[in-house]
């Protein structure tokens, strides 16, 4: 066949059945001729004539008709191969009988000849075409046409599909491989009004709550991985022109509380922001002094994290949500549902036995925290205060003090590791690493927590009572005495 060239005329290159209208089939073939068929195939008739302007012996590549009208069908024609590079789309609304070039828009170059078109599944009139070099969209039903590339390569644009499922527009190129455009929504919703407001809160798609499973084996260096897209909810708006502030975005749960506030892009246009359906981290626990025996590592102003301290942030159950954005002096809400993973064995009631075990674990984090940040600020004025004793009593009462405060953070976090090396596997864990460990056993999979969880958290938690009762009584005591001591030589005190 390839010898003899009959491929080159009367090949079916577009075939397509109309979605509303039973027998109603539409056919394109490389000789330039378009068909059209209402009885299944039984009769056909060539409408090519209709297209007005259309040169010869192009290749009518896609065909899209219309799930909103069964008369309306969408043409993209390919004349490269006569050396005809200019766009070529067209429009039916009466089965073909006539035809209109929609191409505005779309600049003629030498790589603009047009490969395939698609209709939204959900918006009428929202277009998407592909050519040699780009893709364009069209919010009008093809009257005219906007740049959609983003990101996505200028390579030829040679198939296209939307998944329904998520909403997500699917690109097959030649020679750059696949595409997703993720999440149609703003699109689907962008109407005049919305452009002509200063911002603009798009209602976001549910969300899927999905949990991991084991990944396949593949190598590291697998040129055809792919890549994909921000794990949570995608939250779109949109904004005339930046605003003066930079737009927050606040996530509220049903009963009303914030859960996590994001920070917001602040771009003309659309903008996208992913919420990862957690909650708000506890904040960073800080050492301000330098590890036991490593003097020579300083410890800036910001301090240096806690070896084996967590910020930990709960993945939350599904339900039902609130979106807020504060953007150009306007606040916008929409609701938004976290749908469970319907691969989950876990039950919704074992998620919300696990958040809630979560929480109260996270809560003994940020109590030990603060034990930490507290001691450390001891440490570090019983450090500068030592400079200044005038006395060996106050000098031995002042070492006394360290070597007690220093013996009790040693309870809750390793004063000796340093973050460098393999020091991290040479001791123990202590009261704060524990507690950490403990959050993130259980929180991988959809399960309520198991009775020897349970048992270890009452266990952690009774540790950490008393070490907070042992701090008390050491700043009630040895501190005041301390301070006894400076008052009577009039010097500054210690401060809790």
């Amino acid at each position: 066949m390839f010898n003899i060239g009959v491929e080159y005329a009367g090949t079916v290159f577009g075939i397509a059945e109309s979605p509303v209208e039973e027998g109603l089939i539409w056919a394109g073939t490389n000789d330039g001729m378009l068909q059209v068929t209402r009885d299944g195939g039984a009769t056909w008739t060539n409408v090519t004539e209709n297209m007005r302007g259309l040169p010869e012996w192009m290749a009518v590549r896609s065909i899209a008709p219309s799930r909103y009208d069964a008369g309306t069908a969408y043409v993209a024609i390919d004349g490269h191969q006569v050396n005809v590079r200019d766009p070529y789309i067209y429009r039916t609304r009466d089965y073909g009988e006539s035809f209109e070039k929609i191409t505005d828009g779309i600049p003629p170059s030498m790589l603009s000849y047009t490969k395939v078109i698609v209709e939204d599944p959900k918006r009428r009139g929202l277009l998407y075409a592909g050519t040699e070099n780009a893709l364009y969209v069209s919010f009008n039903d093809g009257d005219d046409w906007r740049p959609l590339q983003n990101n996505l390569p200028h390579a030829p644009v040679s198939g296209m599909v939307v998944q329904e499922h998520f909403g997500d527009l699917v690109v097959g190129t030649y020679g750059r491989g696949f595409w997703i455009l993720d999440d149609l929504t703003p699109l689907q919703q962008l109407t005049a009004a919305a452009m002509m407001s200063a911002s603009h809160l798009f209602t976001p798609r549910d969300a899927w709550r999905f949990r991991p499973i084991t990944p396949p084996s593949v190598p590291y260096s697998d040129p055809t991985e792919g890549t994909d897209p921000e794990y949570g909810a995608s939250i779109n708006y949109w904004l005339a022109e930046p605003a003066d502030e930079t737009p927050t975005i606040e996530i509220v749960d049903s009963a009303g509380q914030v859960v996590r506030t994001l920070p917001g892009t602040n771009n003309a246009g659309i903008n996208r922001v992913h919420w990862d359906l957690r909650d708000e981290p506890n904040g960073p626990i800080r050492l301000l002094t330098s590890p036991l025996y490593a003097d020579h590592i300083e410890v800036g102003d910001e301090g240096r994290p806690a070896p084996g301290a967590r910020q930990i942030s709960i993945l939350l159950p599904p339900g039902r949500y609130t979106v807020r954005l504060d953007a150009a002096g306007w606040t916008h809400e929409q609701p938004l549902t976290v749908l469970k993973d319907p691969h989950s064995a876990g039950t919704e009631a074992d998620i919300a036995a696990q958040v809630a075990f979560l929480r109260e674990v996270r809560d003994d984090v940020v109590a030990a925290g603060e034990a930490v940040h507290r001691v450390e600020a001891i440490r570090v004025q019983l450090a500068t205060m030592s400079r200044f004793a005038g006395d060996d009593a106050l000098a031995e009462a002042i070492t006394a003090l360290q070597n007690q405060l220093t013996h009790l953070q040693m309870n809750m976090v390793d004063l000796r590791l340093t973050g460098q090396g393999q020091d991290g596997v040479r001791f123990e864990a202590k009261l704060l690493q524990k507690l950490g460990y403990l959050t993130g056993a259980i929180s991988v999979a959809d399960f309520p927590p198991t009775d020897q969880e349970l048992e270890v958290k009452a266990l952690l938690h009774e540790q950490l009572r008393e070490h907070l009762g042992a701090l008390d009584a050491m700043v009630a005591n040895e501190v005041e005495a301390l301070n006894e001591m400076l008052r009577a030589r009039g010097m500054l005190i210690i401060a809790d």
